[in-house]
């Protein structure tokens, strides 16, 4: 969930850099925004998320666990931050899709 940055920041501002780069460094990940993306992609071969043996999802604590592995593996600290309410920015398309979700009920 969030909104495409591309559309706020001029395209002179953005640098690529390498994964590698961030070697012994700290990065900050927003935590919504993280889970979000690992319930939306983390699926089973028929669609479904993951499981536990109690039927409870588990799709976003295996894409953290993973995700958390590979950058500790690349010698790169992460910390997940769970903060308040969204800028306005992000409230905005938020609420943009809640009216399309009740649209489409």
């Amino acid at each position: 969930m969030g909104i495409d940055l591309r559309d706020i920041i001029p395209k002179e501002a953005i640098e690529e850099i390498e994964l590698t780069s961030l070697k012994d460094k700290v990065i900050v990940v927003d935590g919504y925004n993280a889970l979000y993306q690992f319930l939306a992609t983390i699926r089973q071969p028929d669609g479904t998320p993951l499981r536990d043996s109690k039927g409870r999802i588990t799709s976003h604590l295996s894409g953290l666990f993973y995700r958390t592995i590979n950058l500790l593996e690349l010698q790169i600290k992460v910390a997940y931050v769970f903060d308040g309410k969204p800028p306005e920015l992000k409230e905005i398309e938020i609420l943009t899709r809640k009216r399309r979700k009740e649209e489409a009920a």
